[in-house]
């Protein structure tokens, strides 16, 4: 169920999520989402200056974070 509804609400994105994006999804800054990238906890990469999130990353963030 959870990957279902995390699934539709993303589907507007694209697969690959730049940190504006990200920080949108999650309801954060920036500069948080830059942390949380940064940090390893969120699977990102580089291209050029700017990072890129794959959007199945991004879900098994929120899956991680969310079961306890």
């Amino acid at each position: 169920m959870l990957q279902k509804s995390l699934t539709t609400t993303l589907e507007a994105y694209d697969d690959i999520l730049t940190i504006p994006e990200v920080a949108d999804i999650l309801k954060i800054g920036t500069s948080q989402t830059y942390k949380i990238v940064r940090s390893g906890q969120l699977k990102g990469f580089k291209e050029g200056k700017d990072w890129k999130i794959p959007k199945n990353c991004l879900i098994a963030y929120i899956k991680q974070k969310i079961s306890y």
